[in-house]
């Protein structure tokens, strides 16, 4: 599992992690949040309240939560396609406390950015809005704190190249303790 602070590069992560790693299996997390501008259409499930819930109910998630008390439902879905891969997660701290809960054996990376300020200029130049920076920055200080107790391992994306490499580095010395 990856997970860190809004801003911090997960996704960018995973994406390179994926390109070192290819025989990884991705889950896609829905979500009933907006899509953002130039946000790629497969990055989520983009689902509304009603059907996330109806999935709720019928026990279609590995984890799920609402983000930061926004309203915004997050979720894993079961991981039926998965096959035989090692499956790879990008995900919220509340759901990997979740996932940690029922498979101890799932190895948490926490990624965080290299300052808070470092974390507020990479929002801003997503196009986060002002208010939404300033409230994210304060939850993503709660949610590093909480993660760092909970994670197996801490990668610092200050450079995507150098942290891709050391969450492959993580990867494999996982692999080869199996």
């Amino acid at each position: 599992m990856v997970s860190g602070p809004g801003g911090v590069g997960k996704g960018s992560l995973v994406a390179r992690l994926l390109e070192l790693r290819p025989g990884l299996w991705l889950s896609r997390s829905w979500t009933t949040r907006a899509r953002r501008p130039g946000e790629a259409e497969d990055a989520y499930v983009w689902v509304d309240r009603d059907r996330f819930l109806k999935r709720v109910a019928a026990g279609g998630f590995v984890e799920w939560t609402e983000f930061a008390g926004n309203g915004q439902l997050y979720g894993t879905p079961t991981l039926d396609d998965a096959g035989d891969r090692d499956v790879l997660l990008e995900i919220e701290l509340d759901g990997a406390s979740q996932v940690k809960a029922r498979h101890p054996e799932a190895v948490l990376v926490l990624v965080v950015a290299p300052s808070a300020a470092d974390l507020e200029s990479r929002m801003r130049a997503r196009g986060d809005d002002p208010d939404s920076v300033a409230r994210r920055v304060a939850y993503g200080a709660k949610e590093e704190k909480v993660g760092r107790e909970l994670a197996d391992h801490v990668v610092v994306n200050d450079d995507l190249e150098r942290a891709a490499a050391e969450l492959a580095g993580i990867l494999d010395r996982h692999r080869s303790g199996r």
